[in-house]
């Protein structure tokens, strides 16, 4: 599965933190390099599975849409399971497998009973490090991932921001599309998606992450039996960061009723000092509550769009900010005005401090209500460990983000929403 569109923005908007009065997160590192992270909380369920930091910024240009090929594929068959075996294996006692992949990671987690744990580690495990890529299981899937790709494609609301991405990354594997070119894929054989997982799936870059009532000991124990005689395979190679390049204006003509467009920018990586600072603005400017203020600007006072949201997706070194809006074709130029001069707005005016504690009160409460889902909370766990090396609690949160001040959120505003470097991308 390619985590899309609102599913990955959405997760990003969570952010990564937890309250720490409800659990305890403890860390191992096994001799192979796997660290093993695990998230305790009173269950009767248990989310676990391994992350890797390997996605499509990391294939080859020539290797279009190969992380997320293989990540369909590494469930067709290990030197011990046939692929019914694997569909069968957590199915059978209620639980279920998933996988995605992103630009910078690719997941495969479970959701069963907690009885059922280690049955799903050792699964996870076989996939990962023992899968075969049957010639003939590949060609089926090739035609699979083809609909999939075919059916992101007739969703223009989704399939703008990988197009916007494509240009603001140009030249870097983050422009890289994830889903790739069928015309590439439908040639892949079972060598090369084994060379790809060799070369990209390394140990010192993987997790096995667990929220679980299970006790941290019996956790470290399991995943010392089924991971800990893996070979090392340690990464050699650092990832480039993009570049920035020059702002872009394109108009792409789509046969829809609706015009689409987004308008944005460069954002901070996920370890930058205006990460707070960002999350916070891109919030209050067009984050998931009703009350946003590009929401009330375009839907509520002006009933210019259906659709309005700005989104921030930070990566380990680079970021993007994308606000979209769907409108039609005699208002858009009103909605893209109107979006500038929001923007303007923020640079220029400092907010109210109780408008701005408003705007912050706004964004922890979000927060905590989105750790209520348990399994974004586990996926959020393991992906800030993975790219961070650690978690924010609610009350590191609280600290950071009552230093933010009227004046530095406009000076952020400024730095990363400039007019001049600002770019757009229309379907019409």
């Amino acid at each position: 599965m390619y985590l899309i569109g609102k599913t990955i923005r959405k997760l990003a908007k969570i952010s990564f933190f937890v309250d720490f009065c409800i659990m305890q997160i403890e860390t191992s590192r096994l001799k192979n390099g796997i660290r093993i992270v695990h998230a305790r909380m009173d269950l009767p369920v248990s989310y676990c599975g391994i992350a890797i930091n390997t996605g499509t910024r990391d294939q080859l240009p020539q290797q279009s849409g190969m992380a997320h090929f293989v990540e369909h594929t590494l469930f067709k068959g290990t030197t011990h399971r046939t692929a019914g075996q694997i569909l069968n294996r957590l199915e059978s006692v209620g639980g279920n497998l998933e996988a995605y992949t992103t630009k910078e990671e690719t997941f495969l987690y479970a959701t069963v009973l907690t009885s059922h744990h280690d049955r799903a580690l050792e699964l996870i495990a076989d996939i990962v490090f023992h899968p075969t890529f049957p010639q003939r299981e590949l060609e089926k899937e090739k035609h699979v991932i083809v609909e999939e790709i075919q059916s992101y494609n007739d969703s223009p609301s989704e399939l703008i921001f990988d197009h916007f991405e494509d240009h603001l990354f140009h030249g870097s594997g983050l422009g890289f599309n994830i889903l790739g070119d069928p015309s590439v894929l439908l040639h892949y054989t079972s060598e090369e998606a084994l060379a790809f997982v060799q070369s990209t799936y390394h140990t010192d870059q993987m997790e096995f992450f667990s929220l679980s009532s299970l006790p941290t000991e019996k956790v470290f124990q399991s995943a010392e039996k089924y991971l800990g005689s893996i070979p090392a395979n340690l990464r050699s190679q650092q990832r480039i960061p993009p570049k920035t390049h020059k702002p872009f204006h394109l108009k792409k003509r789509k046969p829809t009723h609706q015009c689409h467009l987004i308008i944005g920018s460069h954002a901070p990586h996920l370890s930058s000092p205006d990460y707070w600072a960002f999350f916070l603005l891109n919030n209050l400017l067009g984050g998931p509550g009703m009350n946003s203020r590009l929401n009330l600007l375009l839907r509520e006072r002006n009933g210019l769009a259906y659709s309005i949201e700005s989104s921030f997706v930070p990566y380990s070194d680079s970021g993007v900010c994308s606000i979209y809006v769907g409108s039609e074709r005699k208002t858009i130029d009103r909605c893209s005005a109107l979006i500038l001069h929001e923007l303007k707005y923020l640079r220029e005016k400092p907010l109210a401090e109780h408008r701005l504690s408003g705007y912050k009160r706004q964004l922890l409460g979000q927060m905590t209500i989105g750790t209520d889902n348990h399994e974004l909370l586990a996926l959020n766990i393991a992906k800030s460990l993975l790219h961070t090396d650690r978690m924010e609690s609610i009350e590191e949160i609280k600290e950071e983000l009552s230093h933010i001040s009227p004046i530095q959120l406009c000076e952020t505003a400024n730095k990363y929403f400039q007019e001049a470097q600002l770019s757009s991308l229309l379907y019409y």
